[in-house]
Parts: structure tokens; sequence; C-alpha cells
């Protein structure tokens, strides 16, 4: 994967509040830690109940509320010569190329237009439209407010605990959760909670479909990443290879319910599954990446995901 070193960074699709305080309380009711992201049990205990990569939408009946950033710094930083060696300059660009996708994705593909979504970066603590959350909750996407929340030392632990070091599966881990953005816009995840609600005894089985379909989605913006712009006509990306798809399944894998039950020391349980196992998320990201068609990405058709 080789970024464009000329491309313009548009840091308006961020709200940085890692100068923030952060927020109390807790998230949709997760066992969140105040640890944060210092031990692979914790982290993965709360994988297992509520799922890396995932969707929270909550109406934050703890009294938390969205907060504002400043983005002054990462403005400036992001300027700068060499500005895509930085961490979060290059997730800034990720997020551009990933938008600058669905803007033309979405209506070409569902007659919908695209409402764009910020990313909100943060450090410990976040208060979002879904309540309060720490960092050991994982990058997350809240559906009332429509943004994506992120503390990007999550890609510490995916990377030194999870085993997922491969460079590309941080913009995996943001394409997934703009796929829950897609489906939020679409519609397709306030059916799925209807759905939850009207079987509450299959809610699970509902949530790996959910899951399965952001992984899909964000296999099509891989697909079609080097056609993504800036605005202006300079690509993002120069290149996105083989290995990087690769790394991007490789993630997948490893963040399968099966994979971090095994982790956490316990057994599998499918009956607990809320994500997808490793082998179903490489393939429905498989999927998106070979027909680049998020049409294909119907994991809610019978028959489907078995």
């Amino acid at each position: 994967m080789e970024l464009n070193e000329n491309a313009r960074i548009d840091t308006s699709q961020i709200d940085d509040q890692r100068s923030s305080g952060g927020g109390g309380g807790g998230i949709g009711g997760l066992p969140i830690g105040g640890g944060g992201l210092t031990g692979i049990i914790v982290t993965v205990l709360i994988a297992v109940v509520g799922g890396f990569l995932g969707i929270n939408n909550l109406t934050g009946d703890d009294g938390a509320s969205t907060q504002t950033g400043d983005n002054t710094s990462l403005t400036q930083k992001c300027t700068q010569s060499e500005a895509v060696k930085q961490l979060d300059c290059r997730n800034v660009l990720y997020v551009n190329s990933i938008q600058d996708y669905w803007v033309e994705a979405l209506p070409a593909t569902f007659g919908e237009q695209y409402k764009a979504s910020k990313t909100v970066l943060f450090s410990k603590r976040v208060s979002t439209g879904c309540g309060s959350a720490d960092s050991g909750v994982g990058p997350f996407y809240c559906p009332a407010d429509d943004r994506v929340y992120i503390d990007l030392t999550f890609y510490t632990v995916l990377s030194q605990q999870l085993g997922a070091p491969g460079e590309f599966a941080q913009p995996y881990v943001l394409a997934h959760e703009y796929g829950h953005h897609v489906q939020d816009l679409l519609g397709t995840e306030g059916a799925m909670r209807r759905e939850q609600e009207r079987n509450p005894t299959g809610a699970n089985e509902q949530s790996v479909k959910l899951e399965l379909q952001a992984d899909c989605y964000a296999g099509s913006w891989a697909k079609n990443a080097t056609g993504t712009d800036d605005g202006s006509g300079q690509k993002i990306f120069k290149s996105i290879s083989q290995e990087d798809i690769q790394q991007g399944l490789d993630t997948a894998a490893k963040i399968g319910d099966d994979t971090l039950q095994k982790k956490s020391g316990g057994s599998v349980n499918p009956a607990e599954f809320t994500h997808g196992t490793s082998a179903q998320r490489q393939e429905w990201f498989k999927r998106g990446y070979d027909t680049g068609d998020p049409k294909s990405c119907d994991t809610f058709a019978a028959g489907a995901v078995s």
C-alpha cells in the first residue's frame, strides 16, 4: 500500500478530541473497565460481549452528549511535508478515501445520496450520542450522532495483542465502521434492530449479519480505493497490493468471535457470536473485494450466512 504524498489531507472530516477530558458512565451497559487498553483479558472479554469494530445504537441514557474537539494541531500537522508518515494523518487520508468512494458508490448502487460522517479521534474516554465509552470498547459507530469513534492506540492492541500488525489493518478497521454508517443511511441497521425486538432469540444472528455486511462493504471499498481522490484530482492511493488485501483478511481472522473466545481462554460458543467467525469475516471481506460491488453484500438474504 502506497499513499500519494501529494494528496490533500482533509481534516474537516475529523473531530479531534484527543485533548479533551472525555466523559463518565458507560456505553450501552457494556462492562467497560477503567483500564482502557491495558490488558488482553479485559480487552478480549469486552470484544466477546460487545464486539470489536462494532456499532452502538443506544441513545445516551447515562446523560452523555456529543462533544466537539479542536482540529488546529491536527490540521497544522497534516499540511506539513511527509505528513503521510504520521499515524493520525494517514488515518485522515483513509477516511477521506472511504468517504470519497461512498459519495459515488451509494447513489450508483442503491440510489441514495451519501451523507458524510466525521471520525472522532479520542484518547482514553469520549462522550457520544450513544453514551460514554473508554478505549477498551475498540472502534465503533454511533447511529445516534452519525459518527465513527476511535482511539488510535487500538492499533497497538490489534498489532501486539491480537496479532494483526499489517498496515492495511488500519483502513480495514475504518472502512468497516463506515460500512455501519452506510447501513444507517440505508435503513439496514434500523430494520435489523426492529427484527431483534420482534425476535429476541435471533438477536445475535441478526447482529452477525450486520457485522459481516460491514466487512463486505469494507472489501468493496478496498477494491475501488485506488480510484478515490482528494477532490482536486490527486489520487489518494498510488497502489494497493495483494499483500495489503491479505493483511485485511488476516485482520478479519484475528477478530472473529471464535478466535476471540479461544484467546480469552474459554470454549467456543456460537450462541454468543455477535460478529461472525474468523472464516465468515474473511469470506465476506473477500466477497466485497472480489466483486467490488456493494450489492454483493446482502448478508440478510435467505441462506446468505450459515
